[in-house]
């Protein structure tokens, strides 16, 4: 297995664990998928213009997440209309402007579905460096972060600045689909994240617990799928979603445990 592609699967998992756990207890799945599919949009920008997709991907996103992030607090109709339009707009502009892209070596199927096994140095310095600023930003803003992601209005009661910290935890969010672009593409990325934390969710109640676990599942869903699709020839993304999904439904098929009381630090499947 390529080193690069094992390291790029190593820095994944971590946002599996710790971002992707917060997109799917808020239910920013969908809003998180918007914002994937508008960035596609940044990317045909991005090399019609002639500069790095990355970049174009990463401003689109943050714009997509300060569009957004007002809406949170509206009504769901509203925001998932928003998310609809965000959607289907970023794809229509993508390939449009892929289309008129001066690039014959272009590989639009990379772009929308990723190859693990193609990562690259400059992919990986991507991926280390959000993990790194993750990290700093929880170190910096963790407890209000944790405080508008699970509870905006007890937030709002401690005069915590909750516009300003919902734009945060969104354009984390954002910039966590791009860095995994590179990885399982437009497409796939919000699955990435969005799968671990709900095997883990089946699995463990704590929130640390939850965290850990998606880190882990992450780990091991994208070594595996390297590994399968390496052997037998297919692409890596569509591979690794797979076979998340087939583990996110055999859990599923475990039975349940008994509920209990929930203490301080569990979360309620």
């Amino acid at each position: 297995m390529p080193l690069p592609a094992l390291a790029a699967a190593l820095l994944a998992s971590l946002l599996c664990g710790f971002v992707g756990t917060v997109v799917v207890l808020r239910r920013l799945v969908a809003l998180g998928g918007g914002i994937a599919h508008a960035a596609f949009g940044g990317v045909g920008f991005a090399l019609l213009l002639g500069f790095d997709a990355r970049l174009g991907a990463a401003g689109v996103a943050a714009i997509a997440a300060a569009a957004l992030a007002p809406l949170r607090s509206e009504r769901l109709a509203r925001l998932d209309a928003a998310i609809g339009v965000l959607w289907a707009v970023g794809m229509a502009t993508g390939m449009l402007l892929l289309s008129g892209a001066a690039h014959g070596d272009l590989d639009v199927e990379a772009i929308l579905f990723g190859d693990l096994s193609q990562v690259r140095a400059s992919d990986l310095a991507l991926l280390a460096g959000f993990v790194l600023a993750m990290i700093a930003l929880l170190l910096a803003f963790g407890r209000e972060l944790v405080a508008t992601a699970f509870d905006d209005e007890h937030a709002r009661l401690q005069g915590l600045p909750v516009g300003g910290l919902s734009f945060l935890l969104l354009l984390v969010v954002a910039l966590s689909v791009v860095a995994l672009l590179s990885l399982v593409g437009v497409v796939l990325a919000i699955a990435l994240l969005a799968i671990p934390p709900l095997v883990a969710l089946r699995l463990f109640r704590s929130l640390p617990a939850i965290v850990a676990g998606g880190c882990g599942v992450g780990l091991v869903i994208t070594l595996a799928g390297l590994a399968i699709a390496a052997r037998n020839g297919l692409p890596t993304g569509p591979t690794i979603i797979l076979l998340g999904g087939f583990l996110l439904g055999l859990v599923h098929l475990l039975p349940q445990r008994p509920r209990r009381p929930e203490r301080a630090g569990e979360v309620s499947g």
